[in-house]
Protein backbone atom coordinates (compact mmCIF):
# COMPACT_ATOMS: atom_id res chain seq x y z
CA UNK A 1 0.00 0.00 0.00
CA UNK A 2 1.30 3.45 -0.95
CA UNK A 3 2.26 5.74 1.90
CA UNK A 4 0.01 8.77 2.19
CA UNK A 5 1.50 12.26 1.79
CA UNK A 6 0.42 14.90 4.29
CA UNK A 7 1.27 18.55 3.66
CA UNK A 8 1.16 20.69 6.82
CA UNK A 9 0.77 24.47 6.58
CA UNK A 10 1.27 26.39 9.82
CA UNK A 11 0.16 30.01 9.90
CA UNK A 12 1.38 31.11 13.30
CA UNK A 13 4.31 33.52 13.56
CA UNK A 14 5.30 31.51 16.66
CA UNK A 15 6.93 28.18 15.80
CA UNK A 16 6.30 26.98 19.36
CA UNK A 17 2.87 28.53 19.64
CA UNK A 18 -0.38 26.78 20.43
CA UNK A 19 -1.59 26.00 16.92
CA UNK A 20 1.89 24.75 16.02
CA UNK A 21 1.95 22.49 19.09
CA UNK A 22 -1.35 20.91 18.06
CA UNK A 23 -0.15 20.60 14.46
CA UNK A 24 3.00 18.80 15.53
CA UNK A 25 0.92 16.36 17.57
CA UNK A 26 -1.16 15.67 14.43
CA UNK A 27 2.11 15.17 12.53
CA UNK A 28 3.14 12.60 15.12
CA UNK A 29 -0.15 10.76 14.60
CA UNK A 30 0.24 10.76 10.82
CA UNK A 31 3.81 9.51 11.01
CA UNK A 32 2.80 6.76 13.45
CA UNK A 33 0.42 5.58 10.73
CA UNK A 34 3.25 5.52 8.18
CA UNK A 35 2.59 8.78 6.32
CA UNK A 36 5.19 11.00 4.71
CA UNK A 37 4.83 14.48 6.17
CA UNK A 38 6.16 17.82 4.98
CA UNK A 39 5.69 20.98 7.06
CA UNK A 40 5.82 24.64 6.03
CA UNK A 41 5.68 27.72 8.25
CA UNK A 42 3.70 30.25 6.22
CA UNK A 43 5.04 33.15 8.29
CA UNK A 44 8.54 32.46 6.94
CA UNK A 45 7.41 32.26 3.33
CA UNK A 46 7.10 35.07 0.82
CA UNK A 47 3.41 34.82 -0.06
CA UNK A 48 1.92 37.93 -1.59
CA UNK A 49 -1.79 38.75 -1.85
CA UNK A 50 -3.79 37.69 -4.89
CA UNK A 51 -3.78 40.47 -7.49
CA UNK A 52 -7.08 39.38 -9.09
CA UNK A 53 -5.36 39.48 -12.48
CA UNK A 54 -7.06 36.23 -13.61
CA UNK A 55 -3.80 35.02 -15.20
CA UNK A 56 -4.44 31.61 -13.65
CA UNK A 57 -7.68 31.37 -15.64
CA UNK A 58 -6.19 32.22 -19.06
CA UNK A 59 -4.99 29.77 -21.66
CA UNK A 60 -2.87 26.81 -20.76
CA UNK A 61 -1.02 28.55 -17.91
CA UNK A 62 -3.20 27.20 -15.10
CA UNK A 63 -0.89 28.78 -12.58
CA UNK A 64 -0.40 32.04 -10.76
CA UNK A 65 1.71 34.73 -12.41
CA UNK A 66 3.37 35.83 -9.17
CA UNK A 67 6.91 34.61 -8.59
CA UNK A 68 6.72 34.04 -4.85
CA UNK A 69 6.78 31.04 -2.53
CA UNK A 70 3.33 29.82 -3.57
CA UNK A 71 5.14 28.49 -6.65
CA UNK A 72 6.91 26.10 -4.24
CA UNK A 73 3.62 25.07 -2.65
CA UNK A 74 1.37 24.63 -5.70
CA UNK A 75 2.91 21.33 -6.90
CA UNK A 76 3.08 20.04 -3.33
CA UNK A 77 -0.60 20.89 -2.79
CA UNK A 78 -1.57 19.00 -5.93
CA UNK A 79 0.56 15.96 -5.04
CA UNK A 80 -0.46 15.61 -1.39
CA UNK A 81 -3.18 13.19 -0.34
CA UNK A 82 -4.14 15.38 2.59
CA UNK A 83 -3.58 18.89 3.95
CA UNK A 84 -3.44 20.10 7.52
CA UNK A 85 -3.88 23.83 8.01
CA UNK A 86 -3.10 25.17 11.46
CA UNK A 87 -3.15 28.72 12.76
CA UNK A 88 -4.31 31.16 15.36
CA UNK A 89 -7.47 33.23 15.27
CA UNK A 90 -6.56 36.91 15.09
CA UNK A 91 -9.12 39.67 15.22
CA UNK A 92 -12.12 37.35 15.04
CA UNK A 93 -11.15 35.21 12.03
CA UNK A 94 -8.34 33.45 10.14
CA UNK A 95 -4.91 35.00 10.80
CA UNK A 96 -3.24 36.99 8.02
CA UNK A 97 -0.53 34.47 7.14
CA UNK A 98 -3.08 31.70 6.66
CA UNK A 99 -5.55 33.98 4.88
CA UNK A 100 -2.94 35.01 2.28
CA UNK A 101 -2.32 31.32 1.60
CA UNK A 102 -6.05 30.56 1.37
CA UNK A 103 -6.66 33.42 -1.07
CA UNK A 104 -3.91 32.17 -3.34
CA UNK A 105 -5.55 28.74 -3.60
CA UNK A 106 -7.78 30.45 -6.16
CA UNK A 107 -5.09 29.72 -8.77
CA UNK A 108 -5.77 25.98 -8.50
CA UNK A 109 -9.21 26.26 -10.10
CA UNK A 110 -10.17 26.14 -13.76
CA UNK A 111 -13.12 25.13 -15.93
CA UNK A 112 -12.19 21.45 -15.44
CA UNK A 113 -12.51 21.66 -11.69
CA UNK A 114 -10.42 22.41 -8.68
CA UNK A 115 -6.90 21.14 -7.97
CA UNK A 116 -7.73 20.23 -4.37
CA UNK A 117 -10.99 18.41 -5.12
CA UNK A 118 -11.12 15.08 -3.29
CA UNK A 119 -8.30 15.91 -0.88
CA UNK A 120 -8.65 15.26 2.84
CA UNK A 121 -8.38 18.42 4.92
CA UNK A 122 -7.67 18.92 8.62
CA UNK A 123 -8.06 22.24 10.41
CA UNK A 124 -6.42 23.31 13.68
CA UNK A 125 -7.25 26.64 15.30
CA UNK A 126 -6.31 28.24 18.58
CA UNK A 127 -7.58 31.41 20.20
CA UNK A 128 -7.39 33.25 23.52
CA UNK A 129 -11.02 33.53 24.65
CA UNK A 130 -12.60 30.29 25.88
CA UNK A 131 -15.76 30.99 23.90
CA UNK A 132 -15.42 30.17 20.17
CA UNK A 133 -18.12 32.76 19.39
CA UNK A 134 -16.62 35.65 21.37
CA UNK A 135 -13.12 34.81 20.11
CA UNK A 136 -14.18 34.75 16.46
CA UNK A 137 -13.11 31.12 16.04
CA UNK A 138 -16.55 30.30 14.72
CA UNK A 139 -15.95 32.78 11.86
CA UNK A 140 -12.68 31.08 10.93
CA UNK A 141 -14.18 27.60 11.19
CA UNK A 142 -17.06 28.60 8.96
CA UNK A 143 -14.71 30.17 6.39
CA UNK A 144 -12.77 26.90 6.14
CA UNK A 145 -15.98 24.86 5.93
CA UNK A 146 -17.41 27.04 3.18
CA UNK A 147 -14.15 27.17 1.18
CA UNK A 148 -13.42 23.46 1.18
CA UNK A 149 -17.05 22.46 0.69
CA UNK A 150 -17.18 24.72 -2.38
CA UNK A 151 -14.19 23.06 -4.01
CA UNK A 152 -15.16 19.50 -3.11
CA UNK A 153 -12.46 18.75 -0.55
CA UNK A 154 -13.42 16.80 2.57
CA UNK A 155 -12.74 18.26 6.00
CA UNK A 156 -12.14 15.11 8.04
CA UNK A 157 -11.70 16.96 11.32
CA UNK A 158 -11.30 20.25 13.10
CA UNK A 159 -9.40 20.62 16.35
CA UNK A 160 -9.70 23.93 18.13
CA UNK A 161 -9.26 25.31 21.59
CA UNK A 162 -8.27 28.20 23.79
CA UNK A 163 -4.90 29.10 25.26
CA UNK A 164 -3.30 32.48 25.86
CA UNK A 165 0.43 31.93 26.39
CA UNK A 166 2.63 30.37 23.71
CA UNK A 167 2.72 26.59 24.10
CA UNK A 168 0.14 26.56 26.91
CA UNK A 169 -2.12 24.27 24.86
CA UNK A 170 0.27 21.36 25.49
CA UNK A 171 -1.20 21.01 28.99
CA UNK A 172 -4.65 20.31 27.51
CA UNK A 173 -4.30 16.54 27.20
CA UNK A 174 -7.76 16.04 25.68
CA UNK A 175 -7.08 18.53 22.90
CA UNK A 176 -3.62 17.09 22.23
CA UNK A 177 -5.20 13.62 21.94
CA UNK A 178 -7.73 15.00 19.42
CA UNK A 179 -4.87 16.47 17.37
CA UNK A 180 -3.06 13.11 17.39
CA UNK A 181 -6.23 11.40 16.15
CA UNK A 182 -6.75 14.04 13.46
CA UNK A 183 -3.28 13.28 12.10
CA UNK A 184 -4.16 9.59 11.91
CA UNK A 185 -7.56 10.28 10.29
CA UNK A 186 -5.98 12.41 7.57
CA UNK A 187 -3.82 9.54 6.32
CA UNK A 188 -6.29 6.66 6.54
CA UNK A 189 -7.35 5.08 3.23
Amino acid sequence: MKKKDLLVLMGSPRKRGNSSALAMEAVRGAREDGARVECHHLHEMNIRPCRACEYCRRGASRTCSQADDMQILYPKLKAADALLIAGPVYWFTIGAQTKLFMDRLYALGNEEGYGLRGKKIGIILTYADEDPFRSGAVNALRAFQDSFNYIGAEIVGMVYGAASKAGEIRSNRALMAKALELGKALVQP
